[in-house]
């Protein structure tokens, strides 16, 4: 199937690697006008703009932890396009820390990007959602939100309220044409996890290690969450809110040690 999104704008955060890049491209490929955002005007950056052209896809730069810039974002969508009907809301960061040694910076970190920056975002394109009646947002949290593993803290945390954020804000206005839904990643094989497993002593054998526990016996692909993204950015997914999809190769339904 083709052009599932066609004559769609769509935002979305933290698109210049990974998950994010995955998925803007699928979605520029299903027919989409793009807005492509990233807190860094890097190589990244200019890597995929690219790849997606200027004509139906626009770069903008922003930290999702500053409302300021979350509005402009938008602002800046609605001048190069005229409106927005998606939001994909993926921009993210690992923080992970013994609750007790943790900073105080460290936990506003991650609360501040990887809850209060999905916030951010969708407060900013509600508005213009609302007065179209119509309007499609999508959270990228994690299966971090679902299970607790330990010396993650406090990422699971954060997680676990954007899944309720989710689901509050897709029943609140479900009634006025916004859907609002969430997709829960496992382990994806992105260049930050590559680089990961780059940085350890014996990469092969920790790889080897994640791939035994996943039932399916590999690790997914960014490609994977993007598809999922498109399924319930596209219409096909109209009666779907309100509703977090795990992605995560069976894993959270297996009792590990």
């Amino acid at each position: 199937m083709a052009d599932r999104l066609a004559g769609k704008v769509a935002i979305v955060t933290g698109s210049t690697q990974g998950i994010g890049a995955a998925t803007a491209r699928l979605f520029a490929a299903e027919g989409a006008r793009v807005i492509v955002n990233s807190f860094a005007a890097d190589a990244h950056a200019d890597a995929i703009m690219a790849e997606l052209g200027t004509e139906n896809a626009h770069f903008v730069q922003g930290d999702v932890s500053d409302p300021a810039a979350m509005q402009a974002l938008a602002d800046a969508a609605l001048a190069r396009f005229g409106r927005v009907d998606i939001l994909v809301n993926n921009a993210g960061v690992d923080i992970f820390s013994d609750p007790l040694l943790m900073t105080p910076e460290q936990w506003q970190r991650c609360l501040g990007i990887d809850l209060e920056g999905a916030w951010n975002a969708t407060r900013a394109v509600l508005p213009g959602m609302l007065t179209q009646g119509r309007g499609n947002i999508v959270n990228i949290a994690s299966v971090h939100g679902h299970k607790i593993i330990k010396g993650c803290f406090p990422y699971p945390v954060a997680k676990h309220a954007l899944i309720g954020l989710t689901k509050s804000l897709g029943i609140e206005y479900a009634a006025r044409g916004i859907r609002v839904n969430s997709i829960s990643p496992g382990l994806i094989m992105t260049d930050k996890v590559e680089a990961w497993l780059a940085s350890l002593p014996d990469p092969q054998a920790e790889r080897d290690r994640q791939t035994a526990i996943l039932p399916c016996k590999r690790i997914g692909l960014p490609e994977e969450v993007a598809y999922t993204a498109l399924f319930l950015a596209s219409d096909e997914a109209r009666f779907i809110n309100a509703t977090d999809i795990l992605i995560d190769g069976g894993r959270s339904q297996v009792y590990h040690d």
